[in-house]
């Protein structure tokens, strides 16, 4: 009386879960395209400037830290930030390499 009838529902067809994933796939390719691909593409620059490191160069670390690069090692660089002052960094702290001449008091 106060319940009623439960009737089954026909089979959905392949189409609606299709729709279903829609959304989804679309989510996926705006993050790609938004947050993937930009980050692969900054790395990939990060790392050619790293192996470009040569003597001389002046360069920023993660730190913060500006200095000329005095040697070169194949994991590690030796900084010099102040007039034989030396301190020795990760090849892949350095940040930034600044243009010639930007460090005058080396």
């Amino acid at each position: 009386m106060f319940i009623s009838n439960a009737y089954a529902q026909a089979a959905g067809d392949a189409g609606g879960s299709l729709m279903g994933l829609l959304p989804l796939i679309l989510m996926f390719v705006v993050l790609w395209f938004l947050m993937i691909r930009p980050q692969m593409k900054r790395a990939k620059e990060h790392k050619t400037m790293v192996a470009a490191l040569a003597k001389g160069d002046e360069v920023v670390t993660q730190g913060g830290v500006a200095g000329r690069i005095s040697d070169l090692g194949d994991n590690f660089i030796r900084v010099e930030v102040a007039d034989k002052v030396d301190i020795v960094v990760q090849r892949q702290a350095v940040v930034s390499i600044l243009p010639k001449g930007t460090l005058k008091t080396l």
